[in-house]
């Protein structure tokens, strides 16, 4: 049997098992993955996120690894890379203003604000469709599906993990979980995808839902606020500064368009700390 510590952490609602991998042995397997993501058995997560040393030969403080509640590894999570900046500054892993961490996709820069947010650089968005990846012959600000009989259709973009964002009228009556389903993990994303349901109400403020793959609906999701904003500039309907409004509460988005990074701002809060068995 391993001990482990772990501290329970969320951002906007979105929660996550945070282990510190540089002062334990880690070595989980998907088993042990999905039964410390459990809400009745384990811990209970959306996902969960390692503290590693960097990659060899990088200028990174840090690893930021990303494991989804049933146990597949994912590179990107926004929401998770707030709570990651503020665990290790809450185990004294770390004291620097701006912490930069290797993920499997990107390098982010992960710094801290005044006011007690923290604010992730998540990187320049990605639009090819060989990037993100789609079955797709040509990039398109507007994707079309037959899904259920009926047709989809969305914007796409890599956040440094695959999203599909569609516009709605009304969120609170958007079937969020049945048709995020059916998009996950339809043929066209050979690496399945975030599907976010966006409802505009001015040209910087919109609500968000997002049926995340491999984690189902969450409170909040940060890369996914990036891929909506990202999607909504491209299709000329929002404008550079954006609050994104999630079932969690809400997160600032700045884009300057093409070429340039998007910054992700909001807060990341530490529930409890504990040890778990396996």
């Amino acid at each position: 049997m391993t001990t482990l510590n772990f501290t329970k952490m969320h951002g906007l609602g979105n929660d996550f098992v945070v282990i510190d991998a540089l002062n334990q042995n880690i070595a989980l397997t998907v088993a042990q993955i999905c039964f410390i993501a459990d809400r009745h058995l384990g811990i209970g997560c959306d996902q969960l996120l390692l503290v590693e040393k960097p990659d060899a030969n990088s200028n990174a403080d840090f690893k930021y690894r990303i494991y989804n509640a049933d146990g597949s590894e994912v590179a990107q999570c926004g929401n998770g890379a707030r709570c990651f900046a503020r665990f290790v500054r809450d185990k004294n892993l770390s004291q620097k203003q701006d912490i930069l961490v290797d993920t499997q996709a990107r390098q982010l820069l992960l710094s801290f604000d005044d006011d007690g947010l923290i604010t992730v650089n998540m990187g320049v968005p990605l639009h090819a469709p060989t990037d993100i990846p789609l079955q797709a012959c040509a990039e398109s600000k507007l994707y079309s599906l037959d899904v259920n009989g009926s047709q989809c259709a969305f914007g796409a973009v890599s956040m440094g993990n695959p999203h599909a964002v569609m516009q709605v009228s009304n969120l609170s009556a958007a079937p969020v979980n049945e048709l995020g389903a059916a998009l996950e993990g339809h043929c066209f994303f050979p690496e399945r995808a975030n599907i976010g349901f966006m409802q505009i109400i001015d040209r910087q403020h919109i609500k968000l839902r997002v049926f995340e793959r491999g984690a189902g609906e969450t409170k909040a999701c940060g890369s996914g606020a990036c891929a909506a904003v990202v999607v909504g500039i491209e299709q000329k309907l929002l404008d550079a500064n954006v609050t994104v409004e999630l079932p969690g509460g809400n997160l600032k988005i700045q884009w300057q368009g093409r070429l340039q990074p998007v910054f992700m701002t909001g807060p990341a809060v530490s529930v409890f700390d504990g040890q778990i068995v396996l």
